[in-house]
C-alpha cells in the first residue's frame, strides 16, 4: 500500500502539530509530573512560632526547703485558676483538659497546678499532710504574683481544696468542686485497712495506667480524640517520673489523708461555690453533693448531670470554664450544629422542648 500524499497546506498543518506534540512531550520529560506547569509553585508557609506540646512542669524552691513543682498554662494576664487533681495526678493532669483548650484561652483563663507529694517530679515525704500542700500552693502563688485564685477541684483534689479554703478564705475568689470527695461526712470503707491491705488494693492498677484511668465503654470520654492516651501519659508520669516505679507508698498516704475527720472549718470562706455531679457516679456519689453543702456557709449553686457518672468534670468542662470565667449565670448548649451559651433561663426552656441540649456540639460532632 502506497503513502497517502497530502496537499501543501495539509501537510504544513501536520508538520506543525508534530512539532507542538514534539513541545508538549519535552515539556512532560523535562517536568516529570504528567502536568504542565506554567509557573512554578507558590511559596509553601511554615510557622515562625511553635505550637505548644502541652504545660511545662516548673520547679521552685521554697522556704521550708522544699522543692515544689508546677505547671501555669495560659495569658499570665488572665484570670488565674488554680486547678487540683484527682487522687495519683502530676502537675501536669490540666492538659487532660485541653480538648477544650480554645475556649479556655477564648475565656482568658489561666491554669495553674501544683503537685501533690510523692507524685511526678516530687518526692515523697510521709511527714507531709493536707495542710503542707496548701502552704506550698500559697508559696507558690506568691511567687507567681497571684493574690486571688479561683479554684477547681476534681474528684480526690476536693479535701485540699477545702484545706486551702479554710487556711486561706480570703485568698479563693471561686470555689468549684467536680465530683470531688469530700472530708466531711462518713470516712471512706477502706480507711479500716492497714497501709500494706491499702497497698496491695491498689499496686496492680497504679502499675498499668491504663487500668487507673480506664473509664466505662459507655463513658462520654471515650469520644475526646486522643483522651485516652493522654490520661495513660499522665498515670504513667504521676507514678514513674522519677524512677520510682509504681511504688504504692505515696497513693497509700494520700488515701489515708482523705480519712481525717472533720474537714476544715470552712465558715470563713466568703465566696461563691459551685459544685458539679454526675447522677451515675459511684465513686462519688449524688449524695456527697449535700455533704458540702452542709460544711459551706453560704449557699452554693449546684448543677447535675445524669450523662455523667466519675467522668462530669470532662464531660461538662465546657461548663466549668464558663463558670470560672464568671458566667454562671448562663449554660452551655449545642442548638442545631452551634454551641450557645445562653442566659439559664432562655437555656432551660430550649432544652424543655428538646430544642437543645446540654454542652459544646462537639460532643455530637465526635
Amino acid at each position: 500500500m502506497s503513502p497517502v500524499s497530502l496537499p501543501g497546506p495539509t501537510r504544513t498543518a501536520v508538520i506543525a502539530i508534530g512539532a507542538a506534540t514534539l513541545t508538549l512531550l519535552g515539556a512532560l520529560t523535562v517536568y516529570g509530573s504528567g502536568e504542565v506547569s506554567a509557573s512554578p509553585p507558590a511559596e509553601p508557609k511554615v510557622q515562625d512560632t511553635f505550637d505548644s506540646l502541652g504545660p511545662d512542669v516548673h520547679a521552685a524552691k521554697l522556704s521550708n526547703g522544699r522543692t515544689a513543682h508546677y505547671s501555669d498554662t495560659g495569658n499570665k494576664k488572665g484570670k488565674p485558676v488554680l486547678f487540683i487533681g484527682g487522687t495519683g495526678t502530676s502537675a501536669r493532669a490540666a492538659h487532660m483538659t485541653d480538648f477544650f483548650r480554645s475556649t479556655r484561652e477564648d475565656l482568658g483563663l489561666r491554669l495553674i497546678s501544683v503537685e501533690r507529694n510523692g507524685f511526678g517530679d516530687t518526692e515523697f515525704d510521709k511527714k507531709l499532710g493536707k495542710a503542707d500542700f496548701a502552704d506550698d500552693t500559697l508559696e507558690v502563688l506568691d511567687k507567681l504574683g497571684v493574690d486571688d485564685v479561683s479554684v477547681i477541684a476534681i474528684s480526690g483534689g476536693g479535701p485540699y481544696a477545702a484545706e486551702l479554703a479554710g487556711r486561706a478564705p480570703d485568698r479563693i475568689s471561686a470555689l468549684h468542686l467536680a465530683a470531688a470527695l469530700p472530708p466531711y461526712g462518713t470516712k471512706p470503707a477502706y480507711c479500716s485497712m492497714s497501709d500494706d491491705e491499702l497497698a496491695d488494693t491498689v499496686k496492680d492498677s497504679i502499675k498499668d495506667p491504663r487500668k487507673w484511668w480506664a473509664f466505662p465503654d459507655d463513658s462520654p470520654v471515650k469520644s475526646i480524640p486522643g483522651f485516652a492516651d493522654t490520661a495513660y501519659e499522665e498515670g504513667a508520669r504521676t507514678y514513674n517520673q522519677r524512677g520510682q516505679q509504681a511504688d504504692p507508698a505515696p497513693q497509700v498516704h494520700e488515701q489515708k489523708l482523705y480519712c481525717g475527720r472533720p474537714g476544715p472549718d470552712l465558715s470563713k470562706l466568703d465566696a461563691p461555690v459551685y459544685l458539679y455531679g454526675g447522677k451515675k457516679d459511684t465513686t462519688v456519689p449524688p449524695a456527697t453533693l449535700k455533704t458540702w453543702q452542709d460544711a459551706l456557709p453560704g449557699k452554693a449553686k449546684v448543677r447535675t448531670y445524669a450523662d455523667s457518672g466519675h467522668d462530669v468534670q470532662y464531660r461538662h468542662w465546657d461548663q466549668i470554664l464558663v463558670d470560672l470565667a464568671g458566667h454562671g449565670d448562663r449554660t452551655v448548649i449545642c442548638r442545631g450544629k452551634h454551641t450557645r451559651v445562653l442566659p439559664a433561663d432562655e437555656a432551660d426552656r430550649l432544652l424543655a422542648k428538646d430544642k437543645a441540649t446540654l454542652g459544646s456540639c462537639a460532643w455530637k460532632n465526635n
